[in-house]
């Protein structure tokens, strides 16, 4: 369905299944709603792709700036393959489009984990790549994201169930496929399951130099299924992410999830903390 050219068409009505709010959802709406402000943003997240791994907790939060997040003393890293749509300002009609038309429209390969901070759960990014050299610029300098340009190709094909993605920096690469089984239903992850911790993020906490902040987003939970037959053939990129050569030769894949995306998220300014 997508290979990678953000400037491609969305899902087919067909699979673009809503879901229900759900406690945690609720719970993260409100937190938007009380900033005044925000949302600054909207957007469409098209087709992820949640590829997971644990790690030992004691390896991992030395590298990272927030205290990690974990579940059964295991902590997690996710990559999130997607592709972002029509990024806009919720206020200001076409005129305010026409300011981020430029970035309206490109693909991500997320590298996450899990944080907690003053009781509020979320994520950390420990590298993002995408293939917009513009927003590459703009998000280390607005956000204090860890923006990196990538040459992204996915194919997310929701029509017979496969998955495949590359993603590649120089000579560094992650590659992967995965099917997930036509007869299970696009639903929401179970309350307290381990795909709930690891989907159902809202707020995602930033450090740059000596400043830490924090930007928060809001949709309803995701539409969602496990990824079956995974096949994570090539990790060599990550071994850029920062501290990485302490960390990623310990990680253990243990699945993954596919949904078919949000549309319309609620995307905050960013708060220093």
């Amino acid at each position: 369905m997508n290979t990678g050219n953000a400037a491609a068409g969305k899902l087919p009505a067909l699979y673009r299944v809503p879901s229900q709010s759900v406690p945690c959802t609720v719970a993260a709406k409100s937190r938007i709603e009380r900033c005044f402000g925000d949302p600054l943003f909207l957007a469409d997240w098209d087709e992820p792709v949640f590829l997971h791994f644990e790690i030992d907790p004691e390896i991992l939060q030395p590298h990272i700036p927030f205290p990690l997040d974990t579940r059964n003393g295991k902590a997690y890293i996710t990559l999130v393959a997607f592709t972002m749509r029509n990024m806009r300002f919720r206020k200001g009609g076409d005129r305010a489009r026409a300011l981020t038309k430029p970035i309206a429209n490109h693909s991500f390969l997320n590298l996450r984990t899990y944080v907690i901070q003053n009781g509020e759960p979320g994520i950390h990014f420990i590298c993002e790549w995408l293939n917009s050299r513009l927003a590459t610029t703009l998000g280390p300098i607005t956000f204090g994201l860890p923006y990196r340009f990538g040459e992204i190709k996915y194919d997310h094909n929701y029509t017979d169930n496969t998955y495949r993605g590359t993603v590649r920096h120089g000579n560094r690469t992650v590659s992967y496929e995965a099917t997930s089984d036509p007869d299970d239903e696009w639903k929401p992850c179970e309350s307290g399951t381990l795909d709930e911790f690891l989907l159902e993020r809202y707020t995602a906490f930033t450090a740059r130099w000596k400043w830490k902040g924090l930007f928060r987003v809001w949709h309803h939970a995701w539409p969602q299924k496990r990824l079956m037959k995974l096949k994570i053939t090539d990790l060599s990129l990550l071994e850029t992410a920062p501290g990485a050569g302490k960390w990623v030769s310990h990680l253990k894949p243990v699945g993954g999830n596919v949904s078919t995306g949000a549309d319309d998220v609620w995307m905050s300014r960013p708060h220093l903390k």
